[in-house]
């Protein structure tokens, strides 16, 4: 695996909402093409105001990754905390990581993820939780996830629009 030099991982501000719109976009689209259901509404615009939103009220964390010069992000990781009896207390979710498919193999996922990792330690989180897309279209993210300590817990993730 290849390591991308000198990576910069930052905190998400409200005026990161438009990239962070457009990488979302970019993953549910990458999700939607592998698994030929469109499952999600693409929206940019959409996303991108909830994105600002969410940040300003602080109930999302969003990290995003760089290279030194500070260009465009490679990739960005969301992160929000939760609360189950089931987890012994606070715990953190991961709705999203993305890194573009350019930059992917360089280290870059698991620097996101270390980053999220050592937030959850100094919350006191008892857990940090992800759901992965569909398999087998996505046994590159399973096997990520579990070379990252993860491990599959059961069930499936169910919805019901409301």
């Amino acid at each position: 695996m290849k390591t991308i030099e000198n990576l910069l991982i930052s905190t998400a501000v409200m005026t990161d909402s438009e990239a962070v719109a457009v990488m979302t976009v970019e993953l549910l689209e990458e999700i939607m093409a592998l698994t030929g259901a469109r499952q999600f509404q693409a929206d940019r615009s959409r996303i991108a105001k909830h994105c600002a939103e969410w940040l300003e009220e602080g109930s999302y964390r969003i990290f995003l990754a760089r290279s030194a010069d500070g260009g465009s992000p490679l990739g960005f990781i969301s992160a929000v905390e939760m609360r189950a009896l089931y987890a012994g207390g606070c715990f953190g979710m991961i709705p999203e990581l993305y890194v573009r498919p350019s930059f992917r193999g360089e280290g870059i996922g698991r620097a996101l993820l270390e980053h999220v990792k050592a937030q959850g330690r100094q919350r006191s989180w008892t857990r940090l939780e992800v759901t992965t897309p569909p398999l087998p279209q996505f046994e590159r993210t399973l096997s990520f996830y579990e070379r990252e300590g993860f491990e599959v817990a059961g069930g499936r993730k169910m919805k019901v629009s409301l």
